[in-house]
């Protein structure tokens, strides 16, 4: 009997908080915003695409036994010479690029959204660290940030991926090393704003230990910024892998991505066959447009000195 009046207040309290959310300020501003609806629906669509667009695609383009040379440099499906099967063309070596597309948009989203993950986690770390404690500690993380800062990202993101070579692994470390520093920075200066408030204080002052102060005092206060920073974090991230791959120093052939699709023709694209590059170049701004226009309205609503 006990178990189901549980169950029952869990029901009711889902219930409450759904409805809550349905009432808020923030959910009646998102139904208003044209920028926040926008951005919602291109990625739920990429993520969507991403996910279960490998069931509907006409061929694994990295199947070497679905693939035809035969099929080399088919145009999109509109130009004179193509195919209705092959919607965008192929490439050089008779891949379908809207295929080719698909399956390296999820190398792409996992590594924009896994290395924010990680990034966000030493990021806010440090931040929370510095911010709290201060003194050398805080100078000591500051000035890593301030060398770090002081380099171009990709000469950095380079350099790291030119001394551990390419790989996916490789390549969330290239871009943690560099991605923490804004997380913690911003944080740092959310904490040191913090812990100047009066139940901080008070906290301290019955003893309660300086993890627990920071986690479940500080921490929450300072949320609101990483969310902000999040999602244009995770936009940053996909284009400095597509930069990498572009360059030859991202994932393996084995793991194309959308930058190295870019790659496969730019050394044809002033040879009229434009759509091999093209394409997933213009899905890498579709992604990143998407994400911009969420992590805009997650701004304005979520920072309370843009209101």
């Amino acid at each position: 009997m006990g178990s189901q009046v549980q169950v029952s207040n869990t029901r009711n309290n889902k219930s409450s908080s759904w409805r809550l959310f349905l009432e808020s300020e923030f959910f009646h501003n998102y139904k208003r915003s044209a920028t926040a609806i926008i951005g919602s629906i291109i990625v739920i669509a990429v993520i969507l695409i991403a996910v279960l667009g490998p069931l509907f695609t006409i061929q694994n383009p990295y199947d070497m036994s679905s693939i035809e040379l035969g099929n080399a440099y088919k145009p999109p499906a509109w130009i004179e010479g193509g195919e209705a099967r092959f919607l965008l063309g192929t490439d050089q070596q008779g891949r379908d690029i809207l295929s080719a597309i698909v399956y390296g948009s999820r190398v792409s989203l996992i590594i924009g959204i896994v290395g924010t993950v990680l990034t966000s986690i030493i990021g806010i770390s440090l931040g929370l660290i510095s911010g709290y404690f201060g003194g050398k500690v805080d100078m000591v993380i500051m000035r890593i940030a301030d060398v770090i800062l002081s380099f171009p990202t990709m000469l950095i993101a380079l350099f790291l991926m030119s001394f551990f070579g390419r790989g996916i692994a490789n390549i969330l470390i290239a871009l943690s090393s560099v991605g923490w520093v804004r997380y913690a920075r911003t944080v740092r200066g959310e904490t040191l704003s913090v812990k100047k408030q009066e139940y901080i204080e008070a906290t301290r002052v019955i003893g309660l230990p300086s993890f627990k102060i920071i986690f479940n005092h500080v921490l929450p206060n300072v949320f609101t910024s990483v969310i902000v920073l999040t999602t244009i974090q995770v936009g940053s991230f996909i284009l400095t892998e597509a930069t990498l791959s572009f360059l030859g120093l991202g994932v393996p052939i084995t793991r194309p991505s959308l930058g190295m699709l870019c790659n496969n023709g730019f050394t044809v694209l002033y040879s009229g066959l434009w759509w091999v590059s093209i394409f997933p170049g213009l899905y890498i701004m579709i992604i990143v447009f998407g994400i911009n226009l969420l992590g805009d309205f997650l701004r304005d609503e979520l920072n309370p000195k843009l209101k």
